[in-house]
Formats: structure tokens, C-alpha cells, sequence
């Protein structure tokens, strides 16, 4: 892994590149087996203010990319996840942290016409539509999920693994690990 953090380091990472993230996992605490449904739920991560503060200074843009998949199952609405990205927008303005885009899929998984769903790539598609000087080649996911790291791997962006476990399965899909996103901040911002 360290020769791969040293490979990170060489990617020259400036201004014009894109970080995209995942929501659950990484942002906020997930709850197992069960969605955010509401804000009262919600909990960031510990230190992902900080992360966020440092990731800003160096990434031209920063997309949200999430599976909301308790919309299709009936769970919460599109007005609950609304008031949640609200008031989580609302902590990082307060923090001059700024978000350029929230993307989410609201199907279920049985939605076979769903081309948003990751990893399928219709909302990192939908991001280059309104953001055409996106450059997936100068992009990086940072997700806690498999499908995460396929989903870039579709569109060959770099992929940023997040997880506290020591293994891990399908290691083609990741190209670094980081126990959380302030540990891969940090590791950014030693570099600048």
C-alpha cells in the first residue's frame, strides 16, 4: 500500500480535477441494514468537516453520487432525502465548505430500466452533462462500496477505496485505500 500512496502523490492533482463521493459511509455514518431516512438521523463521520475543508482547497469540484434506494422501497420520500442534503448543505456553507452537485438514484433494485443505480454510470454522466469540462481521467470516487469502485472503474477514474478492514475483495477495483476521509485528506494535503 505504500507504494501505491507514493503512486497517489504522483497523480498532480490540481484545480482542474473532479472528486466525486458517495454519501453513506463517508460522509455520514451508515445505519446497517436500514437507510437515513430523515435528518434526524443523519450523523457526520467523525473529522469529515475537516476532510472536507482540506479537499476543497484542492479539487476544482466536488460531486455527491448516491444510491437512495429507501425512496423505491417506500421508506422515505424525495422530500425527506431533500430536508436531509439541506441541512447537511446548510453545515458545510456554515463551514465555507462548497458542494457543487448532489446526484442520487432513487430506484430500487428491481427498477430494470434504471441507468442511474451505481454502478451504473447515468449520474456521473448526468454530472458531465452539466459540468462538461468534468475530465474522468482527471477524477477520483471515494466510496465505501464495491459499486462504488466499479462505477469508476467503468469511466477509468481513480479509485479511492474507504474501510477500516485490513482485507478486502476485488482489489482490481481499488486503486488506494483510506480508513476514512479525512485519512485520504490528510494524505492530499501533504502533498500541497
Amino acid at each position: 500500500m505504500k507504494e501505491q500512496k507514493k503512486s497517489l502523490k504522483n497523480l498532480n492533482i490540481d484545480k482542474n480535477w473532479t472528486l466525486f463521493l458517495d454519501r453513506d459511509g463517508v460522509i455520514n455514518k451508515k445505519i446497517e441494514n436500514d437507510y437515513v431516512r430523515n435528518w434526524s438521523q443523519f450523523n457526520f463521520i467523525p473529522n469529515v468537516i475537516d476532510a472536507l475543508k482540506i479537499l476543497r482547497k484542492i479539487f476544482g469540484k466536488i460531486i455527491i453520487v448516491t444510491n437512495q434506494r429507501g425512496i423505491g422501497r417506500g421508506l422515505m420520500s424525495e422530500k425527506d432525502l431533500y430536508q436531509i442534503h439541506e441541512n447537511m448543505l446548510n453545515i458545510f456553507k456554515e463551514n465555507s465548505i462548497y458542494i457543487d452537485k448532489i446526484y442520487y438514484c432513487p430506484h430500487d433494485y428491481e427498477k430494470e430500466s434504471c441507468e442511474c443505480r451505481k454502478p451504473q454510470i447515468g449520474l456521473i454522466l448526468k454530472a458531465k452533462e452539466d459540468f462538461p469540462d468534468i475530465d474522468f481521467k482527471k477524477s477520483i470516487i471515494v466510496g465505501d462500496s464495491l459499486l462504488d469502485m466499479e462505477l469508476g472503474k467503468k469511466v477509468k477514474m481513480v479509485t479511492v477505496y474507504i474501510s477500516i478492514e485490513k482485507f478486502y475483495e476485488r482489489k482490481e477495483l481499488i486503486d488506494f485505500k483510506f480508513k476514512s476521509l479525512f485519512e485520504f485528506a490528510k494524505f492530499l494535503k501533504n502533498k500541497f
